[in-house]
């Protein structure tokens, strides 16, 4: 699995012209679901997320989780993040998972974040056409792979 994270100071989605999910101060998480990605690469994710320190402290030091800050996150899917561009200009998505894999994923992925956050997680809809509208805040941006843990 790869996300990108941004910390931001609101984010929204939109479908078909009407808000599927908004939130304030927290995260907007991409997620891209690969085709050998397991549960096992929810679980790390979920424990980083959680625990990752961007928010700052009363000294304006990046030193407090979103947990520490009461913070949302908003999940949107992307399998664009899965590409692959090492031949020619037209990126290949050969290593994005099949719907039959990566539905389940992506759901299991916003059931285990929500119940980490201690609270409802905002999302898109999987494999729709989302307008993504965001406020990034600093900015600050993360990029996380989970075949890439050191």
């Amino acid at each position: 699995m790869r996300i990108v994270i941004q910390r931001v100071s609101e984010a929204n989605v939109v479908i078909d012209g009407k808000v599927n999910g908004e939130i304030g101060q927290g995260f907007m998480i991409l997620l891209g679901v690969g085709s050998d990605d397991t549960a096992e690469d929810i679980d790390w994710l979920v424990r980083k997320i959680v625990g990752l320190r961007v928010f700052n402290d009363d000294e304006g030091v990046m030193n407090r989780s979103i947990m520490e800050i009461g913070g949302d996150i908003l999940v949107v899917s992307q399998f664009t993040l899965m590409a692959s561009t090492k031949k020619g200009n037209r990126p290949s998505y050969i290593n994005a998972a099949p719907h039959e894999i990566s539905i389940p994923l992506y759901e299991e992925f916003l059931k285990r974040l929500s119940n980490a956050l201690g609270k409802p997680v905002a999302h898109g809809e999987f494999g729709a056409d989302m307008k993504v509208g965001l406020v990034n805040d600093g900015p600050v941006t993360i990029m996380m792979d989970t075949k890439n843990k050191q």
